[in-house]
């Protein structure tokens, strides 16, 4: 199953899309329940994800293969191996597991700086001890990886990726990353719920970006699909990508997930170019 279940709404309220706030235990219980018995195996998650791993270790997710994210080293940090062991079995604790599918950085450009190596030799240990099968970057963009491949070797990658934000493939990444046998994971199929907010729903401050939303509402009607399986048409379809982290708030919105997973996009937008990096870019919708 080319699904993997992100969990940061199960411990902050996160997403432009999002009005339910976060997810009880109990409906978390029953989404990891049902996503099992489709076949679904691998968790995303963060220590900088509220209460996310505390939520999971509740639940009980020792069968999963779950990916979390360290946080940025602190700048006065004296001791890097002895910050990531500590984090590192923080998140075990709260998980309630005993050995990770991977650990990201979620700063990966501190990876360049004085603590850079320190830092690095830091996760091959915890992986050298078998804690984590494997350790990688969470990225922002395929610039980030120009930078930092070739300096060192990662194991995970997992990048933006959607139907407007093709970036990853455009770039050569994508396949590079396979090549070389990296395990890649892309997030944002929906871009944070905008994809999927109807016209009327969607924020005053993206109208700025009518020329790309005229594309993506003739395309649409022009192909007979829904937001939701053009998203998921795009992403799970491209080859490279070895897992696709969705976010889900309900079983239900799982259960409409997995239906749509199976389209088959017959076509792509013809998207104004170059795409805004302000669109593109969540980390930036603040600032708009």
């Amino acid at each position: 199953m080319k699904i993997a279940l992100g969990t940061v709404q199960f411990g902050l309220e996160y997403g432009v899309a999002n009005q339910s706030g976060r997810v009880r235990l109990e409906d978390v219980k029953n989404i990891l329940q049902q996503a099992t018995a489709q076949g679904i195996d691998t968790l995303d998650t963060a220590i900088a994800y509220g209460d996310s791993e505390s939520v999971l270790g509740q639940a009980g997710v020792e069968s999963w293969n779950v990916v979390t994210k360290l946080p940025a080293l602190p700048e006065s940090c004296a001791d890097v191996a002895g910050w990531v062991e500590a984090q590192i079995e923080g998140s075990l604790s709260r998980l309630g597991v005993s050995q990770l599918h991977g650990v990201l950085l979620h700063r990966p450009e501190q990876l360049l700086g004085e603590n850079g190596k320190p830092l690095f030799e830091a996760l091959q240990h915890i992986k050298a001890q078998g804690i984590t099968r494997k350790i990688g970057v969470s990225v922002y963009g395929p610039e980030e990886l120009d930078m930092l491949m070739g300096e060192m070797q990662f194991d995970l990658v997992q990048a933006p990726l959607n139907i407007l934000d093709r970036r990853l493939v455009g770039s050569g990444w994508a396949r590079r990353l396979r090549e070389q046998g990296t395990e890649v994971h892309v997030r944002s199929a929906f871009l944070q719920g905008l994809l999927l907010m109807a016209a009327d729903q969607r924020p005053e401050k993206f109208a700025r970006w009518r020329t790309s939303w005229f594309e993506w509402t003739r395309w649409l009607g022009e192909t007979g699909l829904t937001p939701l399986q053009a998203c998921l048409g795009y992403a799970l379809g491209v080859e490279e990508v070895d897992k696709v982290v969705v976010g889900v708030d309900s079983v239900k919105q799982l259960q409409e997930i997995l239906v749509a997973s199976h389209t088959v996009l017959p076509s792509l937008p013809n998207w104004p170019h170059p795409i805004d990096t302000d669109l593109i870019n969540p980390g930036r919708w603040n600032q708009i």
